[in-house]
C-alpha cells in the first residue's frame, strides 16, 4: 500500500477552537494564547489494490478557488475524481471541512463525485443541533440523504479489508480504522492517536471526551502495533506524518 500525507499546514488551536496558521520559521508559540496546541492538519490518501482511499478531509480551505485538499491530491498525481472511498474518523471541523464544496448557482455538494463516503451514523446525528464550536453543520449538510454516503453502525468491515470500530474516546462516536492488505496493516487513529508523542507518553488529555480511555487505548494500540508491525498515521503530528514499526 502507498501512503500519501496531504498536509494543509501547521496551526495553533486554543479553547476558541479556531485554527490559526503557524509559520515555524517566523512565529513564536509563546506569543499565542495560553494553552494553544501546535498541530498539523493532515488527511491521508492510501492507495490499495482495490481503492484510492481518503482518510478524513481537512479544514476545507480553498486556494485561488480550488479546494486545498483537491490541489494536494493533484500535486501527488491523483485526480479528485479518482478517489473511490472517503472514510471519516469523526466530523470535527478540522477533519470534515473538505467533505463538500459550495459553488454559486450549484449549492453544496460532496467534493469527491465518484467516492463512497463512510460515516458513523451516530456521529452524523450527533453533529447536528449541538451548538458545538467543533462541528460546522453547514459543511456537513451534503452528507445528509446523499446516495454516496454509507452510514456505519458501530464495529464492522468495509469490502473485507477496511476495519472500523467506535471508541468513544476523543469524541462520543469517534472511530478508528485499520486497513489490512497482503499482510500489511495501516492504523489510522484520527484524534484518538493523532501524534507520535501521544503513543510514547502516558497522559490523559482534557480536550478528549474520555481522556483516560483514549490514554489506555493508545497504549494498547502501540503495544499491539509493535508486535504486529503496524504503520501508524498521525493526523496532527508536525514532524511525523506516519511511522512503520
Amino acid at each position: 500500500m502507498k501512503i500519501i500525507p496531504l498536509s494543509e499546514g501547521t496551526f495553533t488551536v486554543d479553547k476558541s477552537k479556531q485554527f490559526v496558521p503557524f509559520d515555524n520559521g517566523a512565529d513564536n508559540l509563546k506569543e499565542r494564547p495560553a494553552g494553544s496546541l501546535l498541530v498539523e492538519v493532515q488527511p491521508f490518501c492510501v492507495i490499495t489494490a482495490k481503492d484510492i482511499l481518503l482518510l478524513d478531509a481537512g479544514l476545507g480551505f480553498e486556494i485561488n478557488g480550488t479546494l486545498q485538499l483537491h490541489q494536494n491530491l493533484m500535486d501527488a498525481g491523483i485526480n479528485p475524481s479518482e478517489v473511490t472511498k472517503v472514510v471519516m474518523s469523526h466530523l470535527h471541523k478540522d477533519h470534515s471541512g473538505g467533505i463538500g464544496i459550495e459553488r454559486e448557482g450549484l449549492g453544496r455538494r460532496l467534493s469527491f463525485p465518484n467516492a463512497t463516503y463512510y460515516v458513523q451514523q451516530q456521529e452524523l446525528a450527533y453533529a447536528f443541533g449541538k451548538g458545538s464550536a467543533s462541528y460546522l453543520e453547514n459543511e456537513l449538510l451534503s452528507l445528509q440523504n446523499a446516495e454516496q454516503v454509507v452510514l456505519l453502525n458501530g464495529k464492522g468491515v468495509i469490502d473485507e479489508y477496511i476495519h472500523h470500530e467506535i471508541t468513544g474516546a476523543h469524541s462520543m462516536y469517534h472511530q478508528v480504522i485499520w486497513i489490512k492488505e497482503e499482510g500489511e496493516t495501516i492504523f489510522f487513529g484520527g484524534d484518538d492517536a493523532s501524534q507520535l508523542q501521544q503513543m510514547k507518553h502516558k497522559f490523559a488529555a482534557k480536550y478528549d471526551y474520555d481522556g483516560k480511555k483514549a490514554m489506555n487505548l493508545r497504549q494498547e494500540w502501540w503495544e499491539q502495533g509493535q508486535q504486529e508491525h503496524w504503520t501508524f498515521l498521525f493526523y496532527h503530528d508536525v514532524k511525523n506524518p506516519f511511522i512503520s514499526l
